[in-house]
This record gives structure tokens, sequence and C-alpha cells, in this order.
């Protein structure tokens, strides 16, 4: 399968209908919003107005995932979870793969073709998580972000080693890493140990550590970026925290065990801010 750009097919390319996707090999399934593997990623999505917890910002997509819908009335009728076609966008942002983005004529939005469907081009899943959709079941949520630099840049068979442009792996699809005077001041407090581990990384120009936000910053979530929502971290940390795998309890005990997060006297941690944390991994 086709991970990124198909050779010869531009950005904001019409096609009269799914079969002509799946000819030119834009979008393979006939009806399936999500093209891809649990273990390989997605190739990617289409956006046609089936869930209606969808948002498009245009360069900025809160995307549904599968499953749960009754096909008749369009409606959720039950939870969703992280897997089959929702574990490969999963696995898509994990490991920093583009996914194509097609916009549909059903798709609710300003961005949609008048008739037909258009591909609009790569896209980044940047963050994934759980949430009580409009119809109040469990709904997967995936944040897609466009980088219209990378159109033309990425086409390539999927292999064991997809090759992604430098410049993206330096800031990564997982999260940013930010340095301001906020996350200075939270990172001597704690000279720059992890508040989980206790790792203190020792690097050639000092020590090493990262700020994370326990509700994320940017839409839908905005977070706020105060000390209150954040909490020092090593990298291995951070990743486990912003993807579900470590859970911080208003005890601030962690997955419910016996281990606790550190806490400064001098740092207050908003337990809202843990608690919608939580609610993301419902």
């Amino acid at each position: 399968m086709t991970i990124g750009k198909i050779e010869g097919i531009e950005a904001e390319t019409n096609f009269e209908s799914r079969r002509a996707l799946h000819d030119a090999g834009i979008h393979m399934p006939l009806q399936a919003g999500i093209a891809g593997g649990a273990s390989a990623g997605a190739q990617s999505i289409v956006l046609s107005g089936g869930y209606v917890d969808d948002k498009d910002y245009s360069d900025e997509i809160i995307y549904t995932g599968h499953g749960g819908r009754d096909p008749k009335s369009g409606r959720q009728v039950a939870d969703q979870e992280f897997n089959r076609q929702n574990q490969a966008l999963v696995t898509s942002c994990l490991q920093g793969l583009p996914v194509r983005v097609i916009r549909g004529a059903g798709h609710q939005s300003p961005y949609f073709p008048e008739t037909g469907y258009r591909y609009d081009g790569l896209y980044w899943i940047d963050s994934y998580w759980k949430e009580h959709g409009a119809d109040g079941f469990i709904v997967c949520r995936f944040r897609l972000v466009s980088d219209p630099s990378l159109r033309g840049e990425i086409s390539e068979r999927q292999s064991t080693s997809p090759r992604v442009p430098a410049r993206r792996v330096e800031t990564t699809v997982l999260r940013v890493v930010r340095d301001t005077e906020l996350g200075k001041r939270l990172k001597r407090m704690y000279q720059f140990c992890c508040q989980v581990c206790g790792t203190r990384l020792e690097c050639e120009g000092g020590p090493y550590a990262e700020a994370a936000h326990i509700r994320p910053l940017g839409r839908p979530h905005d977070g706020p970026d105060v000390l209150e929502n954040l909490p020092c971290l090593c990298p291995n940390h951070h990743v486990l925290f912003d993807n579900g795998a470590l859970l911080v309890q208003d005890d601030f005990s962690l997955n419910s065990g016996t281990e606790h997060l550190r806490v400064h006297r001098d740092h207050f941690v908003d337990p809202v801010h843990l608690q919608y944390h939580r609610s993301m991994w419902a």
C-alpha cells in the first residue's frame, strides 16, 4: 500500500466517485472512511458527513473514528474503541506517518466540494483521545493538521522505515516541545527531574526535561498555558502521558496504583486539568 503522496496526483484534484478514488489509488475502500491497517498505519480518510462530531477548520480537522454508528439514522448508538481502522490512525500518529485527506460533497463544512470528492493533500495526526460525542456515546477523536509544504514531497511505497522529512521529525507529530519562560521556571523548580521517575538527563550542554500540558493546548481542548496545567517530565513519560498510558489521579497516584507524581510544595497542579486528561481516555 502507499503511504503519502500518489505520484501524478496533486492536492485539490477532483474525483467524481468513490470508484474513481479507488482506481487512482487515493482511497481504496469503496465504503469505509478510513483506509489502512492497525500495524501499518492509515493511508487515507474521507470526510463525507458520516459522523456528526467531525469538525473541519480547513488546515485543522477534528476527526471522529470508525464504529458505533447506525447506518440508517446516521447517529452514534455504541461506544468506539481504538481498534481496527481507529488503531491505524493511532499508528500513524505514533510513527509520524502522513495521511491523505479527501472531502466529499456530503461533508457539512465550508470546505467541501460541490459534487463528488476532492483530494486535499497530506495531513499529520498530532494527537488522539476519547470523549463523549454529541449522541452521548464515547467516540475516538483525532486531530489532523495540514502541512502544505509537504504536498509533492512524500511519495513512497510502505516500508519498515518510512521516509519523513527531517524538519518534521524535529518538531514531532506527537507533541510540540516548548521552552517558554514558564517551562523554564517549571524545570528549574524540579531541577530538571521528571515528576514521575525522578530521572535527570545530563546532556553535553546541560540538563534536559520537558514541560508537558495536562489539558492540551489548541482546539478542541483549549487548555491554558499556565503552571497549574504543566508537569515536568522526561521524554519517555511525556510520550506516555500524551498518549493515555499514564494517568494521574486527583491524589497524584499514577494509574490508580501505589506510585505518585512528585509535586513541589510551590507547584499547584489543578485537579480540574487532571480530570480533563483522564476523561480523554475514559
